[in-house]
């Protein structure tokens, strides 16, 4: 058993029903929907026309939402179905970040995730959803599509049908007939500037731009987006980029640790380690701190820990963050430095340095975030950050003005080439656009002119001390400025 929904364009007139029809069912709040219908407008009069596309969770059979949620509050059942439990949710917001299609939003009332869940109650009792059973003119067609005696089995089988976003490879249960390409790929339209078509400023102009190189005149897909609902904003703000810099400077002073410990066996030098460790515990602590304050539901951050989904990067980060803590913690109660232990912890701190990365590749919503190249990265920077931090503490400028030229170095290549390499996919380009030519230009270059290029010169100057400290402070907060560039760009590109 497998349910799916059939969206008829031949027969829908955008009458609303079925989003007042679920929001009464589920008595759904004020300014967030579980499904809506999208206005599209095409050509100039009297040549024009206008387009209704419902827009819903589209169950998908491989449902990033369901791989990314960190305690299992959504899943799918066996009938195909993919639901949610409110109860377990903690309000991480990764499961939007991971849809395709802009599905999910926060409950304003109860701070959790929610979306279309079929009408599961009704299903159950052998009911239709109350979408399909409102519908004036029978334009929504659900049931089982493994069962090819069912209508919508045969309208699938018998008709033309699209979906949204197929090289996602989702495989979603929503079908169109007759589906416009302009209502699937909301970058080619043009806004119109009232309450109602509005959603986020600015995306028209680099997106048009964008299309304008494609073989198909842009005019000949693009329409006017008359009727739309809010754009949910950036989700993930100023906590994750802080976060992300605060864990790159907890795993870098271990990692300068261990890179050092060879340089200080040889030369008969003794390092100050159980420091070391003490403040890479003091940052990583830092670090969970700015994770949880992120979260709608900071106070379930616990089921993290006891209701884990072991595919969610989400909780193999929260773990891997607990065993290195652990391992920071025996080198203090020790207060030895013993090589072997150091390793181990080196060996953690890589882990937890570029697990972020791999949480941001099950986010396959967003798709700047799917590339390679941003786990190296994330390394490198708490090799950066590490660095900074030995040269600002006075730990071992030496070694650590060598290791911050060295890293900065490398970073410094690895934003350029990924600033300057061809982007696949649309949506990546138009994140990259925000970042080089819209809003986020400025972080984005503050982060090479300022967090790159200038420490660089200040440490291949080989000047004094507190010239050294200006440049470990101004390394770091590049940190910050590239990964803020990097975190919010792919959110500015709407994905309904």
């Amino acid at each position: 058993m497998n349910y799916g929904f059939v969206i008829d364009n031949r027969k829908c007139i955008g009458c609303h029903a079925c989003t007042v029809a679920c929001k009464s069912e589920h008595d759904v709040p004020i300014g967030v929907f579980r499904t809506h219908v999208k206005y599209v407008e095409k050509g100039k009069f009297p040549d024009s026309k206008r387009t209704f596309t419902v827009h819903r969770c589209n169950h998908c059979e491989d449902a990033p939402c369901v791989e990314i949620c960190p305690t299992q509050a959504l899943f799918t059942r066996k009938d195909g179905i993919v639901d949610f439990d409110s109860r377990r949710c903690i309000g991480c917001k990764s499961c939007m970040q991971a849809c395709p299609y802009d599905a999910l939003y926060i409950d304003p009332n109860t701070k959790t995730a929610a979306k279309c869940n079929y009408c599961t109650h009704r299903i159950d009792r052998g009911y239709e959803p109350a979408c399909v059973v409102v519908c004036p003119v029978e334009a929504i067609v659900s049931g089982d599509l493994h069962d090819p005696h069912s209508a919508i089995a045969k309208l699938v089988a018998t008709e033309p049908v699209s979906v949204r976003k197929p090289e996602k490879d989702t495989h979603p249960n929503v079908f169109y007939v007759e589906g416009d390409a302009s209502s699937f790929a909301p970058e080619i339209n043009r806004t119109n500037e009232n309450i109602w078509g509005a959603q986020t400023g600015g995306v028209g102009y680099f997106a048009r731009q964008d299309h304008e190189a494609d073989d198909q005149s842009v005019e000949d897909q693009a329409g006017r987006r008359v009727y739309d609902v809010p754009s949910k904003g950036v989700l993930w703000g100023w906590h994750v980029p802080a976060y992300i810099t605060t864990k790159a400077i907890a795993t870098g002073l271990v990692l300068l640790g261990v890179l050092s410990l060879p340089l200080a066996e040889s030369s008969q030098q003794a390092l100050p380690l159980q420091r070391v460790a003490m403040l890479s515990l003091l940052f990583i602590c830092l670090t969970g701190v700015l994770l949880v304050a992120d979260l709608a539901r900071p106070d379930r951050f616990i089921y993290v820990l006891l209701r884990p989904n072991w595919s969610s990067w989400l909780v193999r980060g929260g773990y891997l963050i607990f065993v290195f803590s652990l391992i920071l913690v025996v080198i203090i109660v020790i207060g030895q430095n013993l090589r072997w232990l150091w390793q181990i912890a080196g060996f953690s701190a890589v882990t937890v340095a570029s697990y972020t990365a791999f949480l941001l590749g099950q986010a396959r919503g967003r798709d700047l975030w799917q590339s390679p190249v941003i786990a190296i990265h994330m390394l490198i920077q708490a090799i950066v950050a590490g660095s900074a931090a030995w040269i600002f503490l006075g730990i071992d400028v030496y070694a650590g003005v060598f290791f911050l030229f060295l890293s900065l170095l490398v970073s410094l290549v690895i934003v350029i080439v990924e600033a300057a390499t061809p982007h696949g996919s649309r949506d990546s380009r138009l994140a990259m656009q925000h970042m080089l030519r819209g809003e986020l230009a400025p972080s984005f270059y503050t982060s090479v002119l300022l967090g790159h290029m200038v420490p660089l010169i200040i440490a291949a100057s080989n000047p004094n001390t507190a010239l050294l400290r200006l440049a470990a402070v101004m390394a770091v907060l590049g940190i910050y400025f590239y990964e803020s560039a990097r975190i919010k760009a792919p959110q500015l590109v709407e994905l309904s």
